[in-house]
């Protein structure tokens, strides 16, 4: 796992001071209440709060474990979303690693600068190949390539990244339905094709399916609900495959970004302001009414505010997947992202739903 940044630990140290608080005040008296209610000894309180603080530092300030490597030789990786960004990236990393990398690209065919730039490095370890993840012929023509061009296929494919993504912005009424298949198209349905499609490769193996998804597969926000229901899906998709692929000795693994949308490159300013013309050009007249356009100008300038925010660094989110793949216990959910999305993330996913509205006013 990534180090934690020094802003990040901060952060830890003072929530671990406002829980040292609240179970000295106020968990007592609840815990007491309990045992009364029960009959239980009194005992039982003291230990049960000394029990839950344990459990809450060894998660937080316990170093990540040992747990063990694979060997990278003769391993092959395939990699969706490789014309920039991330998957740009981690083609690249993964490649030094001594891995041997199928590097997707939607642009492949368009002479793509991202795939040019990885076919210009002239190495047998580095396959570039066309693939678009919306398309059921370009990925069945993608396995018949990585197939032909394994060493020894019958070993199968060591790893999946499902790293081909599209995001976009906009509350529920000026968001067409068309708009939001597209971006389902891509992030959804695109994993659950490629995963499907290579699955049997990866399952000779006893591989690795690792599924980008982000925040928004566990937490909402207002304007954000098309990226939210592709990447609950992903989510989904992810637990289920894990369940049903333990007996083949197959891990599957999460990695849930957070605020990277400037280190990915799929939503910018620009891209911002057209999809902003787009929603606004289509939504009917009377929610033009209802919602006015100077409310809708303050909600396109806070997203391009989002945008601009963003992490560009992609060390945590490299470092997470080739976790996921090298480690011989990976983690089922890597969270690779700053210390203001962490802590909103986990107070959101595990707080009731009033206390979170109260905090975050969505």
């Amino acid at each position: 796992m990534s180090k934690f940044s020094y802003v990040q630990m901060a952060l830890m140290v003072l929530f671990s001071f406002l829980l040292t608080l609240g179970l000295g005040l106020w968990l007592p008296e609840i815990l007491s209440a309990f045992v009364k209610l029960f009959g239980l000894k009194e005992d039982l309180v003291t230990h049960s709060i000394v029990l839950m603080y344990l459990i809450f530092v060894v998660y937080l300030a316990m170093p990540a474990l040992p747990r063990g490597s694979v060997k990278v030789n003769d391993k092959a990786i395939l990699i969706t979303g490789c014309d920039k960004g991330i998957g740009f990236a981690l083609a690249k990393h993964l490649h030094t690693k001594g891995f041997t990398v199928f590097a997707g690209c939607l642009l492949k065919d368009k002479n793509g600068e991202g795939a040019q730039t990885l076919e210009k490095m002239k190495c047998e370890r580095m396959k570039v190949l066309q693939m678009n993840v919306c398309t059921d012929e370009e990925v069945r023509q993608a396995v018949d390539f990585v197939k032909s061009q394994l060493k020894e296929p019958e070993k199968g494919l060591w790893g999946v990244v499902n790293n081909a993504g599209t995001s976009t912005f906009g509350e529920v009424e000026f968001t067409g339905v068309a708009h939001y298949k597209e971006i389902a198209d891509v992030n959804l349905w695109g994993t659950v094709r490629v995963t499907k499609a290579f699955l049997p490769l990866i399952r000779r193996a006893k591989g690795r399916v690792v599924n980008v998804a982000s925040m928004f597969g566990r937490m909402s926000m207002a304007s954000h609900s098309a990226d939210c229901i592709s990447n609950y899906g992903i989510e989904a998709f992810s637990d289920c495959l894990r369940y049903e692929q333990q007996r083949w000795g197959v891990k599957v693994s999460i990695i849930e970004l957070g605020n990277h949308i400037a280190a990915t490159g799929i939503l910018t300013r620009d891209h911002v302001e057209s999809i902003a013309d787009r929603m606004w050009n289509e939504a009917a007249e009377i929610v033009h009414e209802d919602y006015g356009k100077a409310y809708f100008d303050r909600q396109t300038m806070v997203m391009k505010s989002f945008c601009s925010s963003s992490s560009k660094d992609m060390s945590l989110i490299i470092d997470a997947i080739t976790d996921a793949l090298t480690s011989r216990y990976p983690y089922s959910r890597y969270e690779p992202m700053n210390a203001y999305w962490w802590v909103r993330l986990h107070i959101i996913a595990h707080l009731p739903a009033p206390i979170t509205d109260w905090l975050y006013k969505h």
